[in-house]
């Protein structure tokens, strides 16, 4: 196991070009198993995620190289439909294979995935949207073993009860390789969906109401070899914002669209933090102690999820009292017992998290539980006083390419290293 090791406080400065987006390439990297041929694609962030899809590809009979961020994938020999166990349990995404095999092959076989502990992520809406579409699925246990077959997708009418961002996803792929319209209502807007929809387009798909709740498809067009450019994670790109107001930082961060994160600027400006916005770059300056705000997290375009730990971060050395509300997941508040550590004043009950405002946090050991709390907990620990060392930060490597780098460059005091103390990086 490895820790990242951070010593504060510190005052971040500088700026940072984004890399390109985690949840945007995972479904295009499945999606490219519906070519026949070559998927090019370009601004692929190097996180372990993508290199756990790539093991997934390979192991099917896929060929991937990525040659520093640009991944071919060829799936002309594909020979395989099933996935194993092993593999589907190291990452959630995995399961978007599901409605790609099936529109590939018209038999797909899946486990139940892994991935992050932060909430129960039922698949029932994504098999009820391949079960409209023709397939039939049975579930077996107690492995979780998942086996859809079809004679063949037809098109369908199909309203989502909930804005699932997977779900869409895997009801596109098969309905791109369905015969006939499909209509998706009720459909998840986050731009990664977007994204999706205009690579699926230039692969050969017919997909209208792009950015809208409502997707048609017309299906079963046949799809050729394409090149896609992944647009910036603005995950990440919140991340260092959130951590230069935490740190009374100064910061700019370009490569990722602004209009996808009016949430976050809408809640630091609320925070007292001043920023400057261009179409693809964003400048923050915190120069004073943050206000308390109340914030409720939901589906695109309100306030993401994925943020809400670095939120609760900042807010954790805010003046006053904030209200955070989790409406997506409803174990999404872990990352608070290990900000209690650092000394945080927060009091979660159910789905809301009250936080009163310290004016400084302590270094202590904490432990990544997740992706994004663990990334949390290092933006927590620029403003802390002394050390922290984050364990288990092999959560975080699953979304950045390189956090320790990033942090160093804008500043900051940080390093990665292995438990036994051989290894530690030296960018």
């Amino acid at each position: 196991m490895a820790f990242i090791e951070i010593h504060g406080p510190c005052r971040i400065q500088g700026g940072l070009t984004v890399q390109g987006s985690k949840n945007a390439v995972l479904p295009m990297m499945a999606a490219s198993v519906l070519n026949r041929g070559i998927t090019v694609l370009e601004n692929v962030p190097r996180i372990q995620d993508v290199f756990c899809m790539m093991g997934i590809l390979d192991s099917l009979g896929c060929r991937c190289a990525l040659h520093g961020n640009r991944l071919e994938i060829d799936t002309s020999k594909i020979n395989g439909w099933r996935i194993e166990q092993k593999a589907m349990g190291k990452m959630r995404s995995s399961i978007m294979l599901l409605g790609a095999l099936l529109g590939r092959f018209c038999e797909a076989g899946v486990y139940s995935p892994g991935g992050c502990m932060i909430g129960k992520r039922p698949i029932d809406w994504h098999l009820r949207a391949l079960r409209a579409l023709g397939a039939e699925i049975r579930e077996s246990e107690p492995d979780g073993f998942l086996h859809a077959q079809t004679t063949g997708l037809r098109g369908a009418e199909i309203i989502f009860p909930f804005p699932s961002v997977g779900a869409v996803e895997n009801a596109l792929f098969a309905a791109v390789a369905a015969v006939g319209r499909t209509v998706l209502r009720g459909c998840a807007r986050e731009p990664e969906i977007g994204q999706l929809c205009h690579f699926l387009n230039g692969m050969g798909a017919s997909i209208r109401g792009i950015g809208t709740d409502a997707l048609i498809i017309e299906g079963g067009l046949p799809l050729h070899d394409s090149r896609f450019v992944i647009g910036g994670d603005r995950i990440v790109a919140g991340t260092y914002l959130l951590a230069a107001a935490s740190c009374s930082g100064e910061v700019i961060v370009d490569g990722v669209q602004t209009q996808e994160l009016r949430a976050l600027t809408g809640v630091l400006e609320h925070m007292g933090v001043s920023l400057y916005q261009e179409p693809e770059l964003i400048y923050v300056h915190s120069g004073q102690r943050l206000r308390a705000v109340s914030v409720k997290t939901g589906p695109y375009p309100a306030f993401p999820t994925d943020l809400q730990p670095f939120l609760m971060a900042a807010l954790s050395r805010a003046d006053g009292t904030s209200m955070l509300r989790e409406t997506v997941f409803e174990n999404r508040f872990g990352t608070a017992a290990e900000l209690q550590k650092m000394g945080a004043n927060i009091e979660c009950s159910g789905n809301i998290a009250r936080i009163d405002g310290v004016e400084t946090l302590r270094g202590a050991l904490v432990r990544a539980r997740d992706l994004r709390g663990g990334a949390a907990l290092t933006v927590a620990a620029l403003g802390a006083d002394g050390w922290t060392r984050v364990s288990e930060c092999e959560h975080i490597e699953r979304g950045y390419e390189d956090i320790c780098r990033d942090l160093r460059a804008l500043g900051a005091e940080i390093r990665r290293r292995e438990d036994d103390g051989d290894r530690e990086d030296t960018d």
